[in-house]
């Protein structure tokens, strides 16, 4: 696999935050340090008992699917609450040795799903920076928040601005779902809005327009920064493309398409290997694996049977994808082995469920949407599973956070932190 990324030439750097230093032991986003999954610098416990690794602790909270993001000694949670007779959107910094409550503040709530509308709590997994959190709610609204402090910086209210049609503003299936990405000193993120608002730009200081572009509609998969040919890309999977953006000025570098109409949704994150770029969604997209040149974007294969994962994103090693294929709403999913050059299915655990993956140094930790968290090798010679247990009987569709031997995970009603590094043994 790394023979196809170096035969053209072109070095691609996956992006870590930007705007200050990443310290080892940091989630501060979606997906973790570089937003694909991997967990830097961490290392896996092994010899769990039978209940699983140490429970640190446990908070609960209110409704959502959105993950945790950790920086230094404040992990930022995300949840809806109507406690007190007032609904919001919280934002809520916690220790995460202990769990305790530090901060929280909380954004007006003021949206249902058109889909599921019990399920109305934010998605969106915050972004932290030295001293910075932004989060993207449901409805749309997009806030800075000064964590020193608890204090709202600013406050865009995206989709009002942008998607309102006849006087309604449209939410889409599920609310607002695609996690805003921090490239310099700009803050981009997938609103889909119009005129000419499928991207915004914003300044992070103010939260004021630095540009906005194309008529793109919005995904729930959030997107990823590289370079390549010494170029600087930020790159979305929308409603129905792939699209890459200069940061600098919103200009288009590639589009190409991917999706499909009806009532579907692209949620996984792409993934940037050397020069070559791969997408996934379900509902009859299936994957595909792009070569990223100078002069664009050229298609290596596509595939609708192989992998078509519905909301997880897979990981990679050693030239193979780990993840699920399938969807939770009909039939079952499974878990693959996917070979990157080739897109060939090399092993298949049927039936599995969907689940998040995550990768520890060569091993897989992988939470299933029915609460199994499951210790596993990297191994594209089969499924060998070496440690699990059941965290709870409610679902976990949100995505986990680990740094510093602590994993984040969170149910419909709670959020677990497990002790499962080395340094958490008793």
């Amino acid at each position: 696999m790394q023979s196809l990324g170096t035969r053209v030439g072109w070095t691609v750097a996956i992006l870590l935050l930007t705007g200050a230093a990443v310290e080892a032991g940091d989630w501060p986003q979606i997906l973790g340090p570089s937003r694909n999954g991997i967990a830097e610098g961490e290392t896996l416990g092994t010899d769990w008992p039978p209940e699983g690794p140490p429970l640190l602790w446990t908070r609960k909270v209110g409704r959502g699917y959105a993950g945790a993001a950790i920086r230094g000694d404040l992990a930022v949670l995300f949840y809806r609450s109507s406690e007190g007779g007032r609904d919001e959107e919280v934002i809520e910094a916690v220790r995460p040795q202990s769990g305790e409550s530090v901060w929280k503040v909380g954004l007006d709530a003021h949206f249902t799903p058109s889909i599921f509308p019990a399920e109305d709590g934010p998605l969106c997994v915050p972004l932290l920076t030295e001293n910075r959190a932004f989060v993207f709610g449901g409805g749309g609204d997009l806030a800075a928040i000064d964590t020193m402090r608890g204090k709202i910086l600013w406050k865009r209210d995206l989709y009002r601005e942008y998607r309102t049609r006849g006087g309604s503003i449209d939410f889409g299936y599920f609310g607002a779902g695609t996690s805003p990405i921090l490239e310099g000193n700009r803050l981009l993120v997938n609103v889909g809005g119009r005129p000419a608002a499928g991207i915004v730009a914003l300044d992070p200081d103010t939260g004021k327009n630095l540009w906005t572009s194309t008529e793109e509609g919005a995904s729930y998969s959030s997107p990823i920064a590289c370079t390549v040919a010494g170029e600087r890309h930020v790159i979305f999977i929308t409603r129905y493309h792939t699209v890459s953006l200069d940061p600098e000025d919103g200009r288009v570098r590639f589009r190409f398409p991917f999706g499909r109409r009806g009532p579907t949704v692209n949620a996984a994150s792409p993934l940037v290997s050397g020069n070559l770029l791969f997408t996934t969604a379900s509902y009859g997209v299936g994957s595909r694996l792009t070569r990223l040149t100078a002069a664009g974007a050229e298609e290596v294969w596509a595939s609708d049977r192989g992998f078509a994962s519905q909301y997880n994103t897979p990981v990679l090693y050693q030239g193979y994808l780990y993840g699920t294929d399938g969807r939770a709403d009909v039939g079952t999913a499974s878990l693959r082995c996917v070979e990157l050059a080739s897109g060939k299915t090399i092993w298949e655990e049927p039936n599995f469920g969907v689940a998040s993956v995550t990768l520890v140094g060569d091993g897989l930790l992988i939470l299933r949407a029915d609460g199994k968290l499951i210790r596993a090798a990297a191994s594209s010679s089969g499924f060998r599973p070496e440690e699990s247990f059941r965290v709870s009987r409610g679902t976990f569709r949100a995505l986990p956070a680990l740094a510093d031997g602590r994993l984040l995970i969170r149910d419909g009603e709670q959020f677990y932190c497990f002790g499962i590094g080395p340094q958490h043994r008793h």
